[in-house]
């Protein structure tokens, strides 16, 4: 009998992976098992003599595949979240097997005749609407992956899909790699105007490589409150440039000449397909539908945007000529002269908010929110395996029994992946039995003893767990359609509208308190901090609407095999009039957004989307007059209920009632006053 883990259920709390006893090779052999087991379950559904049904064919294509997904979701989170050498050598020997894998399913003629058969007849089938929106999808998700190609052409495609998936996984490890190779050891006069929270995380941060006294890494939880707080302008510099520079160095590790290959592939792809550009086979499945669409938007918030970002760097100069500073701000300049035009204009410090934000009490605040909106409890189960010390769970219940388990692994640690995101280990679904969902949130929070955030690190934490509720509290009979498994621009909606709670004034006033003496946050410093939220905001739009900008120009670029990526990068900006002292949020050589995998390639545009429809679903708990309104919220969980089991617009429209504007996106930014200009 096979010791591997994965060949028999967990004996485990509620199923989790038996991460105390999986390894690599664990791993590796139940994905070679996975696969084959689902190109034989495949083939037994073309050889089936049987006319076809929707239950010979598209339910059985959702029982299909139980164990490879099972050891891919327990894979693609482990090497995110650990990455070690071991599992990132299995992704990149599986990356291309598992992309020829998927292209021998999706480009099969025979299964292909069957779901084409059953979407033609689909209107006399007597579907249920989940069924129907299934088989739709379905189909199209098999025109939009070739099936309707001939031989040459999907034997072409297949070959771009290994191609690419292992140059994703390149990109990928690359920005892991420079983030993971780089510190900044910080001598005592280094040290400079950081208050105690960044020293402790410099400390921290230090000792977790094994050097000695204090360190600055490009995990964005230390690299940003030391541009933050560091008078030491030199240094700021040398931080700022290894921070944009990651996936640009000479050498084996340098993204800028993967980009332009992986451009070429997806162009070829989209081709091969019909569409005259990558982006605009990508918009064809989406809410925004057109670039047009797109660049309505980013157009309408970037010249919104930019005179805001001009006024703020007048400000910000100003101030910095104190300093001696007198031919304008750097970009290494503008965090830490922001925050203390901050502290003049609105009398609020970090370094002094910060103690009012400590990590376990916002994990209870978002909690809390989903207990008062939609009934949620959370226990916490130390006795479920963990695949890492800083992982932790919870049972997650409410009126009805079992929701679901809840995983958080919160801290920043080498290797691990940058940034923030939700992932899954099982999602829920119905098709014979009640599945409960498994979600994991990841953040990268500088350690601390206590662990203290700043409000933006609070912010992403309520933004994850938007994600995670979404996974949760899915209701859906198929597999498909669970949770987060909607359009693109879509998917932030919960994670965004979530976000707004953080800032009521019950949370604040039940969980801001101060780490030692247990004080709430003074009335008087919330309503600053409140007033204060569109402070910066001309920077912060400026920054991100620039990447969805530049995300949109790569992607519609023509001849995009031979490009200078840099060269590239600089036009685009130089043509929007993009201020010298503001850099995208996201350079191309290390945006993983777009190349680490398919995810948001053509589709950066949609956190912007997305903030269109949570500002103003917001407005549904205000117009109640009260944000935890029961109705409203009722709604509100109907949509996150329904996953992908109806058009997101329409889950959209019963929520609030009509279709949203950008007016409410404006306003929330501070920039509606410039809407004309």
């Amino acid at each position: 009998m096979s010791s591997n883990p994965f060949l028999s259920p967990w004996a485990t709390p509620f199923g989790v992976p038996a991460f105390d006893r999986i390894t690599p090779s664990d791993i590796a052999e139940a994905m070679e098992r996975g696969m084959a087991e689902q190109l034989a379950e495949t083939a037994a559904i073309t050889a089936d003599p049987a006319a076809p049904s929707f239950a010979n064919t598209i339910e059985a294509l959702e029982r299909g595949g139980a164990l490879l997904e099972s050891a891919g979701r327990v894979f693609s989170n482990l090497v995110s979240s650990l990455g070690t050498d071991a599992l990132q050598a299995l992704e990149r020997d599986f990356a291309p097997k598992l992309a020829e894998h998927a292209s021998r399913i999706a480009l099969d003629a025979a299964l292909f005749a069957r779901i084409d058969d059953l979407f033609a007849r689909r209107d006399s089938l007597g579907l249920a609407p989940d069924a129907l929106r299934l088989l739709e999808r379905r189909h199209l998700g098999f025109v939009r992956g070739g099936a309707r190609l001939g031989p040459a052409e999907k034997a072409r495609m297949a070959e771009t899909s290994q191609r690419l998936a292992v140059l994703h996984t390149e990109f990928g490890q690359n920005v892991v790699h420079d983030e993971a190779a780089w510190h900044l050891a910080l001598d005592e006069q280094g040290l400079a105007g950081l208050p105690g929270f960044v020293r402790d995380g410099a400390r921290q941060a230090a000792a977790e490589r094994g050097i000695d006294g204090h360190a600055i890494t490009l995990a964005r939880s230390s690299i940003e409150p030391f541009l933050t707080f560091s008078t030491r302008r030199d240094l700021r510099q040398a931080a700022y440039r290894a921070w944009i520079a990651r996936g640009a160095h000479d050498g084996p590790h340098d993204n800028r000449r993967l980009i332009p290959e992986i451009l070429a592939l997806r162009l070829e792809r989209a081709k091969l397909l019909g569409h005259a550009n990558y982006a605009d086979y990508r918009l064809a499945d989406t809410m925004a539908g057109t670039h047009a669409s797109v660049a309505r938007l980013t157009d309408e918030v970037w010249r919104a945007a930019l005179p805001r970002a001009a006024a703020e760097r007048d400000r910000l100069a100003a101030i910095a000529r104190a300093d001696g500073i007198n031919d304008g701000i750097e970009p290494w300049d503008w965090r830490h002269y922001a925050e203390r035009a901050r502290v003049a204009e609105y009398a609020l410090d970090e370094a002094e908010l910060k103690p009012y934000f400590e990590l376990e009490n916002i994990q209870l605040a978002a909690f809390d929110t989903a207990g008062r909106l939609f009934g949620l409890t959370f226990t916490e189960r130390p006795d479920i395996p963990k695949y890492h010390a800083d992982m932790r769970a919870w049972e997650v219940r409410d009126a009805a029994g079992h929701v679901g388990v809840f995983l958080a692994d919160n801290f920043a640690r080498p290797g691990k992946r940058s940034g923030a995101w939700m992932s899954s280990y099982r999602d829920q679904q119905a098709l014979d039995a009640p599945v409960s969902p498994i979600i994991v949130n990841n953040n990268n929070f500088a350690r601390g003893t206590p662990t203290l955030l700043s409000y933006d690190d609070a912010e992403t934490l309520f933004h994850e767990f938007g994600h995670a509720l979404h996974g949760l509290l899915s209701r859906v009979r198929y597999p498909s359609q669970s949770g987060t498994s909607v359009r693109r621009d879509f998917v932030e909606f919960p994670s965004q509208i979530y976000e707004h709670w953080l800032a009521v004034p019950e949370t604040l006033a039940g969980f801001a308190r101060h780490h030692e003496t247990d004080e709430p946050l003074a009335e008087a410093v919330v309503k600053r901090l409140l007033a204060a939220r569109t402070f910066n905001q001309g920077c912060a739009t400026v920054e991100y609407t620039a990447s969805a900008i530049l995300d949109m120009a790569l992607h519609t670029h023509p001849d995009p095999g031979g490009l200078d990526v840099g060269a590239f990068e600089a036009q685009v900006l130089s043509d929007l009039g993009m201020p010298r002292e503001i850099s995208a949020r996201h350079r191309p050589p290390h945006f993983q957004h777009l190349f680490a995998g398919a995810g948001y390639a053509a589709g950066y545009y949609s956190y912007l989307w997305a903030e269109v429809l949570d500002a103003d679903g917001f407005g549904a708990f205000e117009a109640a007059g009260d944000v935890f309104d029961p109705a409203a919220a009722a709604r509100l969980r109907a949509l996150l209920e329904a996953g992908d089991t109806r058009d997101p617009m329409a889950l959209y429209v019963a929520f609030r009632g009509a279709e949203p504007g950008t007016g409410a996106l404006l306003r929330n930014r501070g920039l509606a006053a410039l809407q004309s200009v």
